[in-house]
């Protein structure tokens, strides 16, 4: 057993940034990151767009960035979240720079902005169209520098202790008491006793197969925050990106075409070559991410084809090439060439909207348990997130649970929690269970609880959800633990979460559409 100061679950932005901040802050003090591949592996890594962030303010201003949030969110945002986070914005950059990341700049010297669907303003500070991966690097060199953090790449973090695994603990306040890890390559499943618990865990893209997110993004601390009793909301607003890269081969690719070419002036066309988005948004390209995705999924329903197009060769080439260079270098790598032919898209998976609920300073509703990033809903997003306020948002709440717990010390842990049992369990023989579960699971979501639903598709996914739990439920308590089969676990919990909080809204919101709420 290993007892931490403070255990993070996730090494994306979130965790990253408040990991650093509390491990300077507290040098004398044990930080635990766990992480479940690489340490680099995470939707932050993926990130293309940027950050949005107010600087020019000759022509921008927090208000209208405020603004153009709450139109996304679609009236479910909470005004003062939103304000907080974008006010903040500024502060937060520079510490970024401070730490190493670098972002591009114009012909002045001043950052270049970019402008991304939703927008009303240039305010996307970005790293050419690997912004993400930038700011990850930066991150992970500043943690590998502080010798108070230990990261533990291929560790795969099981379940949440709290009152219920310790004896003579009372149940009335639940608390979070740190968590059983699995080490991937040893096979040892071991306790991290901590006094503060940060889940960083990132989305749930793999629920639905065809995603823009890596294959880590099976929801695990949702899953398991769920299971410890947390206070889960809005998970019925799942945000489809519009443009991932379909492969016409017939797979379903996961490349994301960034929400900032179609900023950069690229059009939607449908095969003919019809330019459609005007058809649906005064905004056209422009519109926000749940219109341009509901208008294609329209498109393609009506047409019965597998994909649209989007139009690049219209803009200037090498500035597209100098702002874009990694999505044209993957288009290239498909034989598409961007000056000549158009990019074939479709919508995938790409965003949770809703997730743990946290307040301002990412606490959630378990004592020494706090959220930070794409796994929460703190009000910001509402029905449906603005373009590149994702990053923004992490690093906003890594910093405030990161004040929080400087004036607000958890109370030390002095008693022993009991090792995981796993008596009466057997490594399980048949692997074909749990990859046939898996693509029953992901057809059921993209079927039955896509970009567009209906009550009975959603009705018949819970009959068949709780079929695939029974099965699931049954392997897990008679089989090693193995990552595979905790991924399916939790992906099984958060698709019952989706589909049971779909069938209670009945009003269509932002990303979430249901043909029997018109």
């Amino acid at each position: 057993m290993k007892d931490v100061s403070y255990l993070v679950i996730g090494s994306g932005i979130a965790g990253l940034t408040f990991s650093v901040k509390i491990a300077e802050k507290f040098p004398d003090r044990k930080v635990v990151i766990v992480t479940k591949s690489t340490e680099e592996e995470s939707n932050t890594k993926y990130a293309q767009g940027g950050v949005a962030i107010v600087l020019n303010h000759e022509k921008d201003s927090f208000k209208k960035h405020v603004d153009d949030t709450l139109i996304a969110g679609d009236g479910l945002c909470n005004k003062a979240v939103v304000e907080m986070v974008i006010n903040e914005g500024p502060d937060r950059l520079k510490e970024l720079l401070e730490w190493g990341a670098n972002f591009d700049e114009d012909a002045t010297g001043n950052l270049d902005l970019g402008k991304e669907g939703g927008h009303s303003e240039f305010r996307i500070v970005h790293h050419k169209d690997i912004t993400g991966f930038e700011i990850e690097t930066a991150l992970l060199k500043r943690v590998h520098q502080l010798p108070n953090i230990t990261l533990l790449p291929h560790h795969f973090a099981i379940d949440l202790i709290t009152n219920h695994h310790i004896k003579g603990i009372k149940p009335d306040e639940k608390t979070c008491f740190g968590a059983y890890v699995l080490n991937q390559k040893s096979g040892e499943i071991f306790t991290i006793k901590a006094n503060s618990t940060l889940l960083a865990s990132g989305g749930i893209g793999r629920v639905y197969g065809h995603t823009t997110n890596p294959v880590i993004a099976t929801g695990d601390g949702i899953a398991m925050a769920y299971r410890a009793q947390t206070k889960i909301s809005d998970m019925e607003f799942i945000q489809f990106h519009p443009t991932a890269l379909y492969d016409v081969r017939g797979n379903q690719s996961s490349f994301l075409i960034s929400e900032a070419v179609r900023g950069f002036g690229a059009y939607l066309r449908d095969k003919k070559g019809h330019r459609f988005m005007p058809d649906y948004d005064a905004r056209a390209e422009l519109a926000s991410r749940d219109i341009v995705s509901q208008s294609i999924d329209n498109e393609l329903k009506k047409s019965g084809d597998t994909h649209v197009y989007l139009d690049c060769t219209h803009l200037d080439m090498d500035s597209f090439i100098a702002h874009f260079p990694n999505i044209y270098k993957k288009c290239l790598d498909n034989h598409i060439d961007i000056k000549t032919d158009w990019i074939p898209v479709v919508p995938a998976s790409h965003y949770l909207c809703g997730g743990i609920e946290v307040d301002m300073d990412g606490k959630t509703s378990i004592t020494n348990l706090f959220a930070c990033g794409e796994c929460t809903k703190t009000g910001l997003h509402g029905a449906n997130r603005l373009a590149s306020n994702s990053l923004l948002e992490a690093m906003v709440y890594a910093h405030n649970i990161f004040k929080y717990q400087v004036k607000s010390d958890s109370e030390v842990l002095d008693f022993d929690i009991p090792n995981w049992d796993d008596q009466g369990t057997s490594v399980a023989k048949e692997h074909v269970i749990i990859q046939h579960n898996l693509k029953e699971l992901q057809a059921l979501m993209r079927d039955y609880v896509g970009i567009v639903r209906s009550n009975e598709r959603l009705n018949n996914a819970i009959k068949r959800i709780d079929l695939i739990y029974d099965e699931v439920d049954v392997l897990y308590k008679k089989s090693k633990i193995t990552t595979s089969l905790c991924e399916l676990r939790n992906m099984v919990n958060v698709a019952h979460l989706i589909i049971n909080q779909s069938l209670k809204r009945k009003e269509n919101k932002g990303g979430y559409f249901n043909i029997d709420n018109l």
